[in-house]
């Protein structure tokens, strides 16, 4: 899976938790991208399994989906501490570079900073 469609996941994902429901509209509006832009993006998380779509428009995860957007929320979040607590970097700019490195940051790499923010 491309980055892209990890973002549109883990959004999901958030909106989700936060409102309860999810439809195209909202994630256009959190991610500041066009309608049109949405609704391919959608229809490709779609026919690859990862989401599902109701006849209103509401938008929920399959299990496969769930599955990819909590690992890519739990980097997310992992990578964001290790960046604030132990490089110091501001909360801003850590959430930032977090939200790139998420997505490259191989399993090996990031358990070990899983481990070393336990200790």
């Amino acid at each position: 899976m491309y980055e892209s469609g990890e973002n549109y996941l883990e959004t999901i994902l958030i909106l989700e938790n936060k409102n309860g429901s999810v439809r195209s509209i909202d994630i256009a509006k959190t991610l500041n991208f066009s309608k049109p832009s949405v609704s391919h993006a959608v229809g490709l998380l779609k026919e690859s399994g990862y989401i599902n779509v109701d006849p209103k428009g509401y938008i929920s995860l399959t299990d496969k989906g769930r599955e990819k957007a909590e690992s890519i929320y739990e980097r997310h979040q992992v990578l964001t501490e290790f960046f604030v607590e132990t490089a110091k970097v501001c909360e801003e700019i850590a959430e930032k570079d977090a939200c790139k490195v998420e997505h490259i940051i191989s399993d090996e790499t990031f358990q070990g900073i899983k481990r070393f923010l336990k200790k």
